[in-house]
């Protein structure tokens, strides 16, 4: 009998307790191995709708479907033990009302067994959110540059450049906390605002090109180790894999035409 004690994976209420704690770590996953490696240091994994664009190849995130989600999010379930997986809501699956948002997450929900979902939006979401939370589904949301709004905010643009539009960006923030989402992802905002913002509302913050000072940091993970091929400026490389990822494809085909693969001692033979 094994007297090795199982794993627990990190909960919703206990990545709320966070506010002015310990900061939040948080990457993305999209596949097992990778969730694998995530999960041994970050408390969150988030199944992003990125992948859109990191896995499948997309101009934008706005193709990405509810099938997609489902797969990696499945995968990276798989791959995981202990970090909190949260799964975004791709565009358009929860916009229409109350009612269509609980469908939805309650089908990543089930299919995946992820511990909450995360959707884009300020005020304008909290009656969706007060609904999804009142019944049993745990919300992390996601305001200031919203990816799914690129079409509307005209690109990727930093928020909050004019101080005129902060008051705006934290009524979002509080309206949406106040709704009942646990954490709130802040995104691509001035660092003053961000700070504002953290400082505004009782649930944690986690920042993406806003500031050191929220509760936690994400990162899309192929971007932090340099996978892919552009990446924004608020990017810090943590690793530069991209080019010894290419190094060593190119040694295999020169190994493979040369006739040097396998070493004859790889080889299966016949006894």
């Amino acid at each position: 009998m094994s007297t090795q004690a199982p794993i627990r994976r990190i909960t919703v209420p206990q990545i709320a307790a966070r506010k002015n704690g310990q900061p939040i770590v948080a990457l993305t996953a999209y596949t097992a191995p990778m969730a694998r490696l995530v999960d041994a240091h970050a408390e969150v994994i988030l199944v992003g709708d990125s992948l859109g664009m990191v896995v499948h190849g997309l101009d934008s995130t706005i193709g990405v479907t509810m099938e997609m989600m489902i797969l990696h999010g499945q995968a990276v379930m798989r791959g995981s033990q202990r970090a909190l997986v949260v799964i975004d809501m791709p565009f358009g699956s929860y916009e229409e009302s109350p009612a269509q948002a609980f469908r939805n997450c309650a089908r990543i929900m089930a299919e995946t067994g992820c511990g909450a979902v995360k959707l884009e939006g300020g005020a304008r979401l909290a009656e969706t959110i007060r609904f999804l939370t009142q019944r049993g589904i745990p919300v992390m949301a996601h305001i200031g540059l919203t990816p799914q709004a690129s079409n509307v905010m005209g690109g990727f643009r930093t928020q909050g450049r004019d101080e005129a539009s902060w008051p705006a960006h934290i009524a979002d923030a509080r309206a949406v906390t106040e709704a009942g989402a646990f954490a709130t992802v802040v995104e691509g905002v001035m660092e003053p605002l961000a700070d504002r913002i953290t400082q505004a509302i009782t649930a944690p913050t986690i920042g993406i090109g806003a500031s050191a000072r929220c509760d936690g940091q994400v990162l899309v993970l192929d971007d932090m180790l340099g996978l892919s091929g552009w990446v924004p400026r608020f990017v810090r490389k943590f690793g530069d894999l991209g080019p010894r990822a290419e190094q060593a494809i190119a040694a295999y085909a020169a190994a493979v035409r040369d006739h040097s693969f396998p070493a004859p001692e790889q080889t299966y033979r016949a006894e």
